[in-house]
């Protein structure tokens, strides 16, 4: 990431480093092909419906990241009722946890920016699924989701109709609602190798 933009004293604002979110915006503006980012996943089958997924790596501002000293990984099974053995969440509820991240942390980086305090931010995530298309019971019956709720409860001296507008933002700009809301085409393939 940008590393240019280190002060003796900089901005704070809700954890935030409110001068190097300027200056990496103003950045990107000068420099578009700095926007470009590449994420990365592997997982593993480990057995029945228990996977493991790793992640440590990403290219983003123009170099390959080499931060983080050791990947993350993450279990993920489902329900007995759903065929597995409770070793971590399932993969839909993985969705649900993505999106509380993305839409938190892209609230939070605007506020900051926009000079507003939060002092607590807690929200709500439901999703309603009809596993028929799952099990293949139905052609009628999508595969996931049918709706997903949010509820936000922010906690800060700002106006709620200021709070609102930092909820709309980070709807309008988190990149997990959109590819929740729009759909991302994905390519699935067998390797050769």
């Amino acid at each position: 990431m940008n590393t240019n933009t280190t002060t003796k004293n900089p901005t704070m604002l809700n954890g935030v480093n409110v001068d190097h979110v300027v200056a990496t915006m103003n950045e990107i503006k000068e420099k578009p092909m700095l926007a470009k980012f590449t994420f990365r996943s592997d997982n593993t089958w480990l057995t029945g419906g228990h996977n493991r997924s790793s992640i440590k790596g990403f290219y983003g501002y123009c170099v390959e990241d080499d931060s983080r000293r050791e990947a993350f990984t993450m279990d993920n099974d489902e329900p007995p009722v759903l065929f597995g053995d409770n070793r971590g969440p399932n993969p839909v509820e993985f969705i649900l946890h993505g999106l509380a991240g993305c839409l938190t942390t892209t609230l939070v980086c605007y506020a900051s920016a926009m000079g507003v305090k939060i002092d607590e931010i807690m929200s709500h995530y439901e999703g309603d699924i009809d596993i028929r298309g799952l099990l293949g019971l139905s052609d009628d019956v999508r595969n996931g989701y049918d709706n997903i709720r949010v509820t936000f409860f922010i906690k800060s001296d700002a106006p709620r109709e200021k709070l609102q507008e930092l909820v709309d933002i980070a709807k309008a700009h988190s990149p997990v609602f959109d590819v929740v809301s729009n759909g991302t085409p994905v390519a699935v393939r067998l390797s050769n190798e």
